[in-house]
């Protein structure tokens, strides 16, 4: 099974940035996710990033936030959004990350919900509410069943804070690339740039770094990767995609595809 560590060491061999897909799990429907994530991953995401829809998601803008609310008013569960991952399994052998605020997880039992995660063949999870400080227990017991615990820093992010969440991290290290929420921007700041190289001194040889919040543009990849990121994670950009053609999925599915090719193409094209 292709895991997290095996992608990036891959692309790195090849001289690639990795690209990193999110949408969210259910939105619009469950079953159509699962044509979603056979869009993107034949469109040449590495690493699928599936979002557990969540009543109030304080990290993420608009365009998520209305994703979610698609996902839970077609009867989207945590445990049905564990069942997708298996099914996208099946059929690809691609490593998935699970983005869920805490409550989810607590509500159902740390030990309960990852036990189920490993068996439908979750590699992680990013888990944005929860502090690097209040993690040990939901930590301890993804080190157990060998899935990866995907903290986040971000622009206010301290030297002293940075060193301790990357020696804590694995996988891959998610630096949030801005102040704010999520959502796709037109143009990437020159301040991004060069906090990627700030964050680049920590991680270098020891964990991956992946940028997110406000990547769109197949130029946006390309900066980041050529900047020392290893991967770019592009969300808003393919939920938009799924928004617009909500009645149309066959051309929702062939936008999908061709916008990932293209992303995926800028991630490679930048680590040259």
């Amino acid at each position: 099974m292709n895991t997290i560590k095996q992608v990036f060491e891959n692309n790195h061999k090849n001289k690639k940035g990795c690209l990193i897909g999110y949408i969210t799990a259910g939105d619009p429907t469950p079953e159509t996710t699962l044509k979603i994530a056979d869009a993107l991953i034949y469109g040449g995401v590495d690493i699928l990033e599936l979002g557990l829809p969540f009543s109030d998601p304080i990290a993420d803008g608009p365009t998520i936030q209305a994703a979610s609310l698609r996902a839970l008013n077609a009867g989207t569960t945590s445990m049905r959004v564990l069942e997708i991952v298996k099914e996208i399994k099946i059929r690809h052998d691609i490593p998935i990350v699970i983005m869920t605020y805490y409550n989810s997880v607590f509500r159902i039992g740390i030990d309960k919900f990852l036990t189920s995660a490993k068996v439908c063949g979750v590699n992680g999870f990013i888990v944005p509410d929860l502090p690097v400080e209040e993690a040990i227990d939901f930590k301890k017991t993804a080190n157990n069943y060998d899935l990866n615990t995907i903290f986040l820093v971000a622009p206010s992010t301290s030297n002293e804070r940075l060193t301790r969440i990357v020696s804590v991290s694995s996988g891959f290290l998610y630096l949030i690339s801005r102040f704010g929420v999520t959502g796709a921007n037109t143009t990437l700041e020159d301040s991004t740039i060069q906090l990627i190289q700030r964050i680049q001194l920590f991680t270098a040889k020891k964990i991956p770094l992946a940028v997110g919040f406000g990547i769109s543009q197949p130029e946006h990849v390309q900066k980041v990767i050529k900047a020392g990121a290893d991967a770019a994670i592009v969300g808003s950009a393919f939920i938009n995609i799924v928004q617009k053609n909500i009645n149309n999925t066959t051309v929702m599915l062939k936008e999908l595809e061709t916008t990932a090719k293209v992303l995926k193409k800028a991630a490679a094209f930048g680590r040259q």
